[in-house]
């Protein structure tokens, strides 16, 4: 029911897909620009932890809704800083794995709060079964 789409663009840039396709009946899921606070509601001040919080968020979203990394058809993520950006590759790949959703990287983006260094934002589906 889902199918990524290759043009060859997104091979040349890093692991996504260059748009996805969705056929058939299904539950929607959005979630709002998901920053990377810890459990206490803290926002550390290094940009790798908070990326990976944010990463963790976002999975604990999608799973309220019965959905996971599979079901993403497409992520944004908003970054402070481009110098973050050697950091976040490696995080965002552990937390996709295998999944390629479609994507949009935006850098010297200025988030809600001036500790905030990154906020992600995911549209997933599933089929609807039955």
């Amino acid at each position: 029911m889902k199918r990524n789409i290759d043009t060859g663009i997104a091979n040349r840039i890093a692991l996504y897909s260059d748009a996805v396709q969705w056929q058939g009946p299904a539950r929607y899921v959005t979630t709002s620009g998901t920053p990377g606070f810890d459990p206490d509601g803290k926002l550390s001040p290094d940009f790798a932890t908070q990326a990976e919080w944010a990463w963790k968020n976002v999975l604990a979203a999608l799973k309220q809704a019965d959905m996971d990394v599979g079901d993403i058809v497409k992520v944004t993520q908003y970054i402070v800083s481009k110098s973050d950006a050697p950091a976040y590759r490696p995080i965002r790949e552990k937390f996709l794995g295998d999944a390629r959703p479609a994507s949009m990287l935006l850098y010297g983006m200025e988030l809600p709060w001036p500790e905030m260094l990154i906020e992600i934002q995911v549209d997933a589906m599933r089929p609807i079964s039955g």
